[in-house]
């Protein structure tokens, strides 16, 4: 631990991505970021994979569709980082790491639930826990050194529209509660995966293991957190209840993809999946890494007010 890696970070444009790049540039690790050749009139992302060069990242062209390219990405790097969103991908990035033989670590694109204990998971939206489990098994079967990392609620989606999907920003006048909205969900800021993610590369602890990020202070349930945001515009909301029946309903009439986001949403905020099992200290990334100073539920909507 502590000797700087070769970090590839794949997808390291994208929403959690650049967060990614931005805490192994942090770590002081050599890190590549591999992008699309045909990255078109895209300026934002053109402007981002610059402000990273100027950082010292390396900037690595390649694309899954030439499997070559991906051979000699992979082969840059001892530790390979994936935060792409079509999971399936990975297969090639998968057989590319084995081929290359050179990775001492991957963490694939998960960074959510973890997929393992999703077994019971609701249709549609089960195909991501069972794609996720597709990808870990290849990854397995082909011998890759890796480390799983289960980053529960992405704080930016969750506390910023109250737990109510379809909301990014907290609305001062009113909430529907899923259910009683007493389930508890486990919310992380968005950059605090990212350095939990760069702490757990080089860790032998972490070695063939899921790691979970459960800051103890950000296990709470949605009208925790709205009482924590009342408290913050100093007035209550108008509340109203979302029962299970009335949930399912209304994600029956929206089209595929929505009804996927729609399933995760029912998993955690009326089943409780995130909280109701308890994860060992050698497990769990507060505990392993004490010194990383996580922002809480309170201080993250604070930024709000």
């Amino acid at each position: 631990m502590g000797k700087a890696n070769k970090v590839l970070v794949i997808g390291g444009t994208g929403y959690l991505g650049k967060r990614l790049v931005q805490a192994s540039l942090n770590s002081g690790h050599d890190t590549y970021v591999m992008h699309r050749p045909e990255i078109g009139v895209d300026i934002e992302k053109i402007q981002l994979l610059l402000s990273f060069k100027m950082q010292g990242a390396h900037l690595v062209s390649a694309s899954f569709d030439d499997y070559q390219s991906l051979v000699d990405a992979v082969s840059l790097a001892d530790v390979v980082i994936c935060a792409i969103h079509q999971i399936l991908l990975q297969l090639k990035l998968v057989q590319a790491i084995k081929e290359a033989g050179n990775v001492k670590r991957f963490v694939p694109s998960e960074f959510g639930t973890d997929p393992a204990r999703m077994e019971e998971a609701m249709e549609p939206g089960r195909i991501t826990f069972d794609d996720k489990m597709v990808v870990r098994r290849a990854i397995e079967e082909a011998g890759i050194p890796f480390t799983y990392v289960a980053a529960n609620c992405f704080a930016g989606y969750f506390l910023g529209g109250l737990c109510q999907p379809g909301f990014i920003l907290p609305s001062r006048e009113r909430v529907t509660l899923l259910g009683e909205g007493n389930q508890k969900g486990i919310y992380v800021d968005e950059d605090d995966i990212a350095a939990y993610t760069l702490k757990a590369i080089d860790d032998p602890r972490t070695l063939n293991k899921t790691i979970y990020v459960k800051p103890p202070k950000n296990v709470l349930s949605q009208r925790e957190v709205v009482q924590i945001w009342e408290k913050y515009i100093g007035k209550e909301l108008q509340k109203t209840v979302l029962s299970e029946q009335e949930f399912l309903a209304v994600m029956k009439e929206q089209n595929y993809a929505e009804q996927v986001g729609l399933t995760h949403y029912y998993h955690v905020c009326y089943e409780g999946c995130l909280a109701s099992f308890e994860v060992d200290d050698d497990q769990e990334a507060t505990k392993l890494y004490p010194e990383v100073r996580y922002t809480t539920v309170e201080e993250y909507l604070k930024r709000y007010v």
